[in-house]
C-alpha cells in the first residue's frame, strides 16, 4: 500500500534500481524508476513524469539526457531536454497548470519552488526565458536563486488564479534570513549525539539510497483545536481560533537540527518536579478518539506507537490492539501499514525526537518543526520518511514562544480593554495583528505542547483531506512537562 495516490513508489522509500533504464525500456519502467527521484509521491507527479516521458519517446536522446540526469542527480552533465512550447507557454497536467520548467524543478528538485526563483544555466540553450519554440525541462539546467528579502512574494505567483490549487506555498516575505541554497527545506539527517553538519552541499531530494528524511506541505487551514483531556480542562479558558491565513515568511532552506541542540540540554525553567508521566497519547479514527488515552511513565523516556496488539507492555501504544465495531474499511486498510509505527524519545526532561521505524511514511504536526522551517506555527505538514530520525520538540523554544505569545495577548488585552474604557487610544480595524493578539486563548497556546501525528495518509493541500480529522488513523500527544512550562507562563503573565 502507498502513502497517497494508490501507488506504491515513495520518493524517499524506494531501493534505487540496479540498473538505470533506458529510451528503449518501457514507459512505465522508465516513470517508475524516475518517480523513485522525485521529491514527493503525489498523484499529480506520476501523471506528469507520464506525461513527460510520453512526450519524449519519440527523442530517445533527449529521454536519455532526462533520465541521466535525473539518476544521476545532476552529477553527469547532460544537454537539454524539450518539449514544445503552447500559445501560453503552460502545460496543462491532470487538470492544472503551470510553466513546464518549473513543475519539473519542483518534482525533482525543490517542491517549495516559485518561478521567480529559477535561473537558467548558461550551457542552456531552450531556457525558458529565451522565448523560443521549445522549452528545456532539464530540472538540472536550472538553478535556484535567493528571493531579496522584503519582497511581497505574493504578487509573484508562479501560475495564473486558475492554476492555484497547483501552488503549495502563499508566501510574504518579511525579512528573513539568508538562505542556503544548497541545503533543503524541511529535510532531516538521521540523528547521533556526534551529529555534525556535513561541509558538501545536500540535494535537496534525497538520493533513495540515503538515510530518508522529511518535506514539508502546505496546509488550507489550521489544525483542529486539540481534543480536551480531563487532565488539562481546568486550563481550557473560551478561545478564539485563527483564521486561515497565507503564509507569514519565506521558508528557509536550512532545517537541519544543530549539533548543539543535540549535545546540551535545555536550561532548567520550571520550578515543579517532573510530571508522573511525560506524555499522554490519544489514538484516533477519523474524528472519532478509539480506546484509553495512554500515558508514558517519566521513568520511561522511550515509547513505541505500532499497529501490534500487546495490550500490557508499559512502553508501546499497540493500537493494533483497540477495537472499533464502527471502525472504516478505509482505516481497516490503513491500520494494516502501521507496522513496527513510530518511537518517541524525551530528552532533557522535555525535548522529543521521534523515529521512524515503519515502512511507510507518517505526517506530523509539529510547531518546532514549522519554526524550523520559518512558517508560521500549523501551517505545515512534515512528511516523516522511513528510517528518519529527528527532533520534533525542543522545550527551551518552547518557552521563549509561549513567553512571548502570552506576554502579547496580556499587552493587547490590556490595550484592548483601556480602549473600551476611553482611557487609552482606541484599537482600529486596521491594527489587526495587535487584535489577534488579543485573541489569544490558553488554547491557542496549548497548540504548542502537543504533537498529531497520522499514519500512512497525509493531509493539507497535497491531499485529498484538508484536516488530521480526515485521517483514517492518527495520534495526538500531549506532553506534559511542557504543559506544566505552560501552566507556570500562564500563572506569571496572565
Amino acid at each position: 500500500m502507498s502513502n497517497e495516490g494508490g501507488h506504491g513508489l515513495v520518493a524517499s522509500t524506494s531501493n534505487p534500481p540496479y540498473h538505470h533504464p533506458q529510451s528503449t525500456d518501457a514507459c512505465t519502467n522508465i516513470v517508475q524508476s524516475l518517480l523513485c527521484h522525485s521529491c514527493g509521491d503525489s498523484d499529480f507527479s506520476r501523471r506528469a513524469i507520464e506525461s513527460l516521458v510520453k512526450k519524449m519517446k519519440e527523442k530517445r536522446d533527449e529521454l536519455d539526457a532526462l533520465i541521466t540526469a535525473i539518476t544521476t542527480g545532476g552529477a553527469v552533465p547532460t544537454p537539454c531536454v524539450t518539449i514544445q512550447r503552447t500559445l501560453d507557454g503552460r502545460l496543462q497536467v491532470a487538470g492544472r497548470k503551470g510553466f513546464p520548467h518549473v513543475i519539473y524543478a519542483r518534482i525533482w528538485r525543490w517542491p517549495d519552488l516559485t518561478r521567480n526563483e529559477l535561473r537558467p544555466t548558461k550551457n542552456c540553450a531552450h531556457a525558458f526565458k529565451h522565448k523560443s519554440d521549445l522549452i528545456c525541462v532539464n530540472p538540472y539546467h536550472y538553478d535556484r536563486v535567493v528571493v531579496s528579502p522584503g519582497i511581497d512574494l505574493s504578487s509573484l505567483s508562479i501560475d495564473s488564479p486558475d492554476d492555484s490549487t497547483f501552488a503549495t506555498l502563499n508566501m510574504r516575505s518579511q525579512s528573513p534570513p539568508p538562505i542556503n541554497n544548497s541545503l533543503p527545506i524541511c529535510s532531516a539527517l538521521p540523528s547521533s549525539p556526534s551529529m555534525a553538519i556535513p561541509s558538501q552541499p545536500i540535494s535537496h531530494c534525497m538520493d533513495p539510497s540515503h538515510p530518508p528524511g522529511v518535506e514539508c506541505v502546505s496546509i488550507a487551514h489550521p489544525p483542529p483545536p486539540p481534543s480536551q483531556h480531563p487532565q488539562h480542562q481546568q486550563m481550557a479558558l473560551p478561545a478564539q481560533h485563527h483564521s486561515a491565513a497565507p503564509l507569514q515568511s519565506l521558508p528557509t532552506h536550512q532545517s537541519v537540527p544543530n549539533a548543539t541542540d543535540i549535545s546540551q540540554p535545555p536550561p532548567q525553567y520550571l520550578s515543579q518536579p517532573l510530571p508522573e508521566y511525560w506524555c499522554s497519547i490519544s489514538y484516533f479514527e477519523l474524528d472519532q478518539q478509539v480506546g484509553e488515552t495512554f500515558r508514558v511513565s517519566s521513568n520511561n523516556p522511550n515509547v513505541t506507537i505500532d499497529g501490534y496488539t500487546n495490550p500490557s507492555a508499559p512502553d508501546r501504544f499497540c493500537i493494533g490492539f483497540l477495537s472499533n465495531v464502527h471502525r472504516p474499511q478505509t482505516v481497516q486498510k490503513a491500520r494494516l501499514h502501521i507496522g513496527k509505527g513510530v518511537r518517541l524519545e524525551s530528552k532533557y526532561n522535555g525535548d522529543v525526537w521521534l523515529q521512524n521505524l515503519s515502512d511507510n511514511a507518517v505526517f506530523l504536526s509539529s510547531p518546532y518543526l514549522d519554526q524550523q522551517s520559518r512558517r508560521s506555527v500549523g501551517n505545515a505538514v512534515h512528511k516523516i520518511y522511513p528510517r528518519a530520525s529527528l527532533k520534533v520538540f525542543d522545550l527551551h523554544e518552547t518557552h521563549l514562544l509561549l513567553s512571548q505569545k502570552a506576554e502579547a495577548a496580556r499587552l493587547a488585552a490590556a490595550a484592548q480593554a483601556a480602549a473600551v474604557a476611553g482611557t487609552g487610544g482606541a484599537l482600529s480595524a486596521d491594527n489587526s495583528d495587535q487584535l489577534a493578539e488579543a485573541a489569544i486563548g490558553v488554547d491557542d497556546l496549548r497548540r504548542f505542547c502537543i504533537l498529531s501525528l497520522s499514519f500512512v495518509k497525509g493531509w493539507g493541500l497535497d491531499y485529498p483531506r484538508n484536516s488530521i480529522k480526515d485521517c483514517p488513523c492518527w495520534v495526538e500527544v500531549h506532553l506534559n512537562r511542557a504543559l506544566q512550562l505552560l501552566d507556570e507562563v500562564l500563572q506569571l503573565r496572565l
